[in-house]
């Protein structure tokens, strides 16, 4: 069994005050890629339960990270993203798994590069959130992007074993 990447040791180029956030997302990608894999097509949009979807799962992954970084950075949204936001919460046929998992691998690329630049002695600066402009830190805008990602990484396990086992032929 490979190492989790926090037993992996620093990654290169990242602040050392922000190799949890790396670690966090690079194992979230990971784990999802392997869970995916040969996921039947026909179950992606299935909600057991009142579950969110697996799709819901890898589309919202990816926005969460692109809203909260961008916070971070102390930019607002775009009419981009808070439309992609909207849009998290629809069925969407014409995507694949496979579509979704690579939107998601891109997004933890450039939150990794996000990550390489960003200055540690910012990470107490002051950012705004949202339309009301709640407060937050770089800090805290980056390591909840990572534990709110794990936190569906681990809804989306539960999800997925339970459709795997209930269409089980």
């Amino acid at each position: 069994m490979t190492q989790e990447f926090w037993l992996r040791g620093p990654l290169p180029e990242i602040p050392s005050l922000l190799q949890p956030v790396a670690h966090a997302l690079l194992q979230s990608r990971d784990e999802v890629t392997t869970m995916m894999t040969d996921f039947p097509p026909d179950l992606l949009w299935n909600s057991p339960g009142g579950m969110a979807t697996p799709g819901f799962h890898l589309m919202h992954f990816t926005g969460v990270i692109d809203r909260l970084f961008t916070y971070a950075k102390g930019e607002q949204l775009s009419p981009e993203q808070i439309d992609s936001m909207k849009k998290e919460k629809s069925v969407h046929h014409d995507l694949t798994a496979d579509e979704l998992l690579s939107r998601f691998s891109r997004q933890v690329d450039r939150a990794l590069d996000q990550l390489r630049s960003t200055d540690e002695t910012t990470l107490t600066n002051e950012r705004l959130v949202g339309r009301k402009a709640l407060p937050s830190t770089v800090m805290g805008l980056l390591f909840h992007a990572a534990e709110h990602t794990m936190r569906h990484t681990g809804q989306l396990l539960v999800t997925v074993n339970v459709l795997k086992n209930s269409y089980a032929l």
